[in-house]
């Protein structure tokens, strides 16, 4: 997986670029990248006023809020893609209204310990399957209708890995500009 970074607020870290081979260490770094996504989220929001949770990242963006809100939204949907392409023939995933789920009154109204604890325990089951996975089932696949393509678990094991990084640096690279 490579990034371009940017000063497009965005794209903190630069946009997701899938990589043209994949080794183990590759496969196994993602992995641990991804497993590290919740404490790293937790530290990002470490001792944020309401107020600050409740400023865009960027202008027109999500709120620190909904970002933090989102992150388990999204990594649970991913749980759910590897367990049916682990359990289905290139099963059709269902898609989500990300915007729209951000927008949510559970996003306004509910603490963010509480998707961050989410977050946390959804990462004690996907760890365990992932780590549990050889290169055999990583090549698994499930079929995306709103980008109507195929894609393998070994592909979306990158996409989440910068995708929790993603997220963390919106929030980080927020702090840094205000100085919080």
């Amino acid at each position: 997986m490579a990034s371009t970074t940017t000063t497009d607020l965005r794209y903190p870290i630069g946009t997701y670029k899938p990589a043209a081979t994949v080794s183990d260490q590759d496969r196994k770094q993602w992995i641990e990248e991804i497993g590290k996504a919740p404490a790293e989220l937790r530290a990002a929001v470490a001792g944020l006023t309401p107020k600050q949770l409740d400023t865009p990242y960027r202008p027109d963006g999500w709120t620190v809020r909904q970002v933090v809100h989102h992150v388990p939204d999204s990594h649970m949907n991913a749980y759910v893609r590897y367990k049916l392409a682990l359990t289905e023939e290139n099963p059709t995933i269902k898609p989500y209204d990300e915007a729209g789920w951000a927008n949510l009154s559970d996003t306004r109204t509910v603490p963010i310990d509480v998707s961050l604890q989410l977050l946390e325990l959804i990462h004690v089951r996907w760890m365990a399957l992932l780590r549990s996975l050889d290169a055999r089932d990583l090549q698994r696949t499930f079929f995306h209708p709103d980008k109507k393509r195929t894609q393998t678990l070994e592909q979306t094991l990158g996409l989440y890995a910068w995708h929790g990084k993603h997220h963390v640096a919106h929030i980080t690279s927020l702090r840094e500009r205000e100085g919080w």
